[in-house]
């Protein structure tokens, strides 16, 4: 943990040696995802609510999507870049150190500019926390933290298979992006919006499902209180992408350059 945070603490440095350059980047992150979410304000300023979905619950839906993929975006950028890893013969190197290779390419990028997107999110729970969107209890309560905390970690494992599947394609795939970079865009709406086959795969495929909108089902009064639990299950999903890693390890061969 000691040489993790000093990692840590080495990226943000880096970061902020050029500081208006990082504060630009930090705007214009926050730009993209305040025109996604705008298109949402304008829409309900003409309609009522989208669904039986009301602004407040959307924005709080919202939020909990973009918090997730910013902080793994931010923490797991190493796996999300690992196609430029390869393709430099970096992973010979990271493969002759004495150090876990899964910990070495965690710590090989991260990505601090996604921060000012955790601060957006977080400035939209203010906001739809209060609205009566919800009745908070301390078990809702504990169940929005999972959904944020377990989301990251999913979409964490998203990047672990892209880069599981850069082993032998040595390209990231792009049909993956819509369960990796797609969410920032269509989870602005609970996903059982878009239909019950959409559905179905982002709860059994990819289970983007258990983070957002089944556990959102719960916390309006929509779905019984185990909902609330299933972002818990979707941790599970972790484990074929740790797999997929493993396979790809074994199955490397170094370029020899």
């Amino acid at each position: 943990m000691k040489l993790y945070l000093k990692f840590l603490s080495i990226h943000f440095r880096s970061a902020m040696t050029y500081r208006a350059s990082f504060f630009l980047s930090c705007l214009g992150h926050l730009l993209i995802t305040t025109n996604v979410f705008l298109s949402v304000v304008f829409l309900l300023d003409r309609f009522d609510a989208i669904g039986g979905y009301t602004l407040p619950q959307l924005s709080l839906c919202y939020s909990v999507i973009l918090a997730a993929t910013s902080l793994a975006e931010c923490f797991g950028r190493g796996f999300d870049a690992f196609t430029r890893i390869l393709a430099q013969a970096q992973f010979d190197r990271i493969m002759v150190r004495p150090r876990p290779l899964f910990f070495q390419v965690l710590c090989q990028d991260m990505k601090p500019t996604m921060l000012a997107r955790v601060l957006q999110a977080a400035v939209m729970l203010v906001w739809a926390v209060p609205s009566g969107a919800v009745a908070w209890t301390p078990w809702k309560a504990l169940t929005l933290a999972l959904m944020i905390l377990c989301g990251s970690g999913l979409f964490f494992g998203l990047a672990l298979v892209n880069a599981g599947i850069c082993f032998f394609t040595l390209e990231h795939v792009e049909a993956l992006n819509i369960f990796v970079d797609g969410p920032r865009e269509y989870g602005k709406y609970p996903f059982g919006i878009y239909g019950r086959p959409v559905l179905m795969v982002l709860t059994f495929l990819v289970p983007l499902a258990l983070v957002q909108h089944w556990p959102l089902q719960y916390l309006f009064d929509r779905g019984p209180a185990w909902y609330g639990l299933l972002p818990i299950a979707s941790l599970l999903f972790l484990i074929p992408c740790f797999l997929l890693w493993r396979l790809g390890v074994r199955h490397y061969c170094s370029t020899g350059s």
